[in-house]
């Protein structure tokens, strides 16, 4: 089966983006799924389409999270 895609669009200096990126990091190494991090900043069309609502994290390129990120309720939507 192939693994989930997982996309954190973040920015520098978002404290909330830090606490996800922590938790993808930790829970990615059960494995199930890839991620990656996408500054918003670094492209214009990402910074009009989330302004100031990130983090956001997308699972196989459905808005799963905004702002916060419930660890156990990841698993379960990373593993269905």
């Amino acid at each position: 089966m192939e693994p989930r895609q997982v996309v954190l669009y973040s920015r520098k200096g978002c404290h909330l983006c830090e606490i996800v990126k922590e938790s993808l990091s930790k829970l990615s190494r059960r494995g199930g799924f890839e991620w990656r991090e996408v500054d918003v900043d670094s492209d214009g069309e990402l910074r009009r389409r989330f302004t100031d609502e990130v983090p956001v994290v997308f699972i196989d390129g459905r808005k799963a999270f905004k702002y916060r990120m419930d660890e156990r309720e990841f698993l379960r939507k990373v593993s269905s």
